[in-house]
C-alpha cells in the first residue's frame, strides 16, 4: 500500500467529502487532488533525500511525528505544522509554485490548493513516521522508500510532478532558507523579510 493509498484510507469518505467542500468540487475530483498534493510532498521528501544530510534531517524529523494523529487533531495546530514542514520539503516559493501547477492540472483555485497543502503534509509525515518506525528505516532506506513511492504514481501525475519538481529543485537541493511563512502569492520571490526560502538540509524547527 503506497502512502496515498493509506492517505485516502485515513481520510475515508467524510473526509474527503469535507476537501471537496473546502475546494468547491465533487469527492472524485478532490480524490485527484489529494493524490497531486501528496504526491507532490512525498516527491519533494524524495529529492531532499537523494543527498545524505538531507535524509539524515527528513529521519531525525520523522521521530517527533511518530503516534501523532494529524486526522482528528486541532486544525490551526495543523496549519501551523504543514506550513513548517512545506518549508523545509518545497521552500516558500517552491510550495507556491507546486499549488500553481496541481491547480492547472486539477482546475481548482490556486488559494485553495494553498489551503490544503499544509493540511496534508502533517498526514504524510505523520504516515510516514509510523512506517520508518515499524520498519526500524534508517537514512538510506527511507531515501529508498521515498524513490519506490515516486515511481508508484500514476503516468499523468507522475509527468506533471516530474515538471514542477524539475522547476522547484532545479537539479539540485539548495540551501534551506527556514519554516515556509505562509501569506505570498503565486509568483512572488522569496519571503516577507526578504530572504528566499528553499528546500534543503537540515534544520531544528521540522
Amino acid at each position: 500500500m503506497t502512502l496515498n493509498d493509506e492517505l485516502l484510507a485515513e481520510l475515508g469518505d467524510s473526509g474527503l467529502e469535507q476537501i471537496a467542500g473546502m475546494l468547491g468540487t465533487d469527492t472524485a475530483t478532490a480524490r485527484d487532488v489529494v493524490q497531486a498534493v501528496s504526491g507532490t510532498i512525498i516527491g519533494g521528501m524524495a529529492r531532499n533525500a537523494h543527498y545524505p544530510d538531507g535524509a539524515e534531517a527528513l529521519r531525525g524529523a520523522l521521530d517527533d511525528h511518530v503516534d501523532t494523529d494529524p486526522f482528528s487533531g486541532d486544525v490551526a495546530s495543523l496549519i501551523r505544522d504543514g506550513h513548517s514542514i512545506l518549508g523545509h520539503v518545497l521552500g516558500g516559493q517552491g510550495t507556491e509554485q507546486a499549488a500553481a501547477g496541481v491547480s492547472q492540472f486539477a482546475g481548482i483555485d490556486f488559494e485553495s490548493i494553498m489551503k490544503l497543502l499544509p493540511l496534508i503534509a502533517p498526514m504524510i509525515m505523520s504516515l510516514l513516521a509510523d512506517r520508518a518506525t515499524s520498519r526500524d528505516m534508517d537514512a538510506g532506506a527511507l531515501a529508498d522508500d521515498l524513490n519506490r513511492e515516486q515511481a508508484a504514481l500514476p503516468g499523468d501525475l507522475e509527468d506533471l510532478l516530474e515538471g514542477l519538481l524539475g522547476a522547484i529543485f532545479g537539479g539540485a537541493v539548495p540551501p534551506q532558507g527556514g519554516p515556509y511563512e505562509p501569506g505570498l502569492r503565486a509568483g512572488g520571490h522569496g519571503a516577507p523579510d526578504g530572504h528566499e526560502l528553499a528546500p534543503g538540509t537540515s534544520n531544528p524547527d521540522w
